[in-house]
């Protein structure tokens, strides 16, 4: 049995921290764009909406590697970030990024169900009361689309709590540094800490366990 004062919390408290910030970022720019996107038909949608939920789709390794081609040193923005001294790849950074890009488009999904199941008329209704887009959104939209929003959530937290594939492409296996829980799972069994990889699966197992447990209770609440 492994002793918990011995162990290397570190992968833990940082895969949470990366799965947090990347649900906020997530939040705060997918339920705007898809609001957005759901309500309007322009040209391109189709090719826009593809775009965005490409990374659902592709081998996380190949999302990495996209990434890699961003904002490694010789990508893109990488190239003109490291022209102001910031480097972004192989730190906590590139992990939030990389859970971000993953995780999008379960939001995306989620939130595009929600708003369309949403009655127009109850907007209308508050547009005919003088109520300006915005106070709309927060008054009528968004209570009434939350429930699939709140799913959204948890699957953005717990798609980003477990990515591994774009994570260790761009921010690689740095212990005390970049190393989450999914790539210190991955190494423990290649180095054959077999014991230091179950408490870690055990960890992760019961945390995503209860944080879905309670959403569904939270749902079936609502519900009556």
């Amino acid at each position: 049995m492994m002793n918990f004062e011995q162990m290397d919390w570190h992968p833990v408290f940082l895969s949470l921290r990366v799965a947090i910030i990347a649900t906020v970022v997530v939040t705060c720019l997918g339920v705007p764009l898809t609001r957005l996107i759901a309500r309007k038909e322009f040209y391109g949608k189709d090719f826009l909406e593809a775009f965005i939920t490409l990374p659902m789709v592709l081998p996380p390794s190949v999302v990495g590697y996209g990434l890699l081609m961003l904002i490694g040193k010789n990508g893109l923005l990488g190239k003109a970030l490291a022209g102001i001294d910031i480097i972004i790849v192989f730190t906590w950074y590139a992990a939030i990024i990389a859970s971000t890009v993953v995780a999008f488009p379960l939001m995306y999904q989620s939130a595009k169900a929600a708003f369309k199941s949403v009655d127009v008329n109850f907007e209308k209704a508050a547009r005919t009361l003088g109520a300006s887009e915005v106070r709309i959104f927060f008054t009528v939209t968004l209570p009434l689309a939350w429930p699939g929003i709140l799913a959204g959530l948890v699957l953005t937290f717990a798609r980003a709590l477990g990515e591994f594939g774009a994570t260790l492409m761009v921010a690689g296996n740095i212990p005390g540094q970049t190393q989450t829980i999914p790539t210190a799972i991955y190494f423990a069994v290649e180095s054959g800490n077999n014991l230091m990889a179950r408490t870690l699966v055990a960890i992760i197992t019961v945390f995503s366990f209860i944080v879905i447990f309670w959403v569904n209770r939270w749902a079936k609440k609502q519900t009556y």
